[in-house]
Order: C-alpha cells, then structure tokens, then sequence
C-alpha cells in the first residue's frame, strides 16, 4: 500500500486544516487506517483510527476537535483538524494497518503558530 499525505502548513491558534491521505496499491488489505503525529524530541503519537467496519477512535488529546473519515470512493482519509493549539504542532503521518504489515506515508507538517 502507497500513501501519499496533503494539506498541511501554518496556521494560527484556533484555526482548522483538513489533512487528506491518498492510498493505492494493494488496499483491500487495509484493516484499519490512522493518523500519527510527531513533535520534535517527543515519540509518535497515534491521533485517530478508522476501521474497515468504520469503526473510529480517537486520542484524548484530539477527542472533540478533530475528525477522521474516509472517502471509499477515493480511497483517500482525512483528518479535519478544528480548534488548533499550538502543541499540535508535528509532522503529521497516515498509516494503513493491513495483513501483510505496516505501511506509512511521507508525512505533512503542521505547524501552529500562538
């Protein structure tokens, strides 16, 4: 599986983005997939899961002000990012949880400014 994430960038405390993940390849595979983040010197964290049965779950964190869904259409996963605070600043990951493995895309960055 291939993924391929947009829509990062910068934007202020309050404001909204919409991260989009586009996946190809061997997709009927995919279990579930999910958005992880990264903040400098901290570990990866996991934001937001959507099951193939669609079954969704979210961090604490993000509980409230951000929303993952999916585009079966074109294979693609968003996540709607609302109410931003500065500490959601990271590098923004999709990941596609299938049979065969892992597979992670490039990541985007997201950057929060106060």
């Amino acid at each position: 599986v291939q993924l391929v994430e947009s829509g990062g960038g910068l934007v202020q405390a309050g404001g909204s983005l919409r991260l989009s993940c586009a996946a190809s390849g061997r997709i009927f595979n995919i279990n579930a997939m999910c958005w992880y983040r990264q903040a400098p010197g901290k570990q990866r964290e996991l934001c937001a899961t959507i099951t193939s049965g669609g079954t969704i779950n979210y961090a604490d964190s993000v509980k409230g002000r951000f929303t993952i869904s999916r585009d079966n259409a074109k294979n693609t996963v968003y996540l709607q990012m609302n109410s931003l605070k500065p500490e959601d600043t990271a590098v923004y990951y999709c990941a596609a949880l299938t049979v065969e493995g892992n597979s992670w895309g490039q990541g985007t960055q997201v950057t929060v400014s106060s």
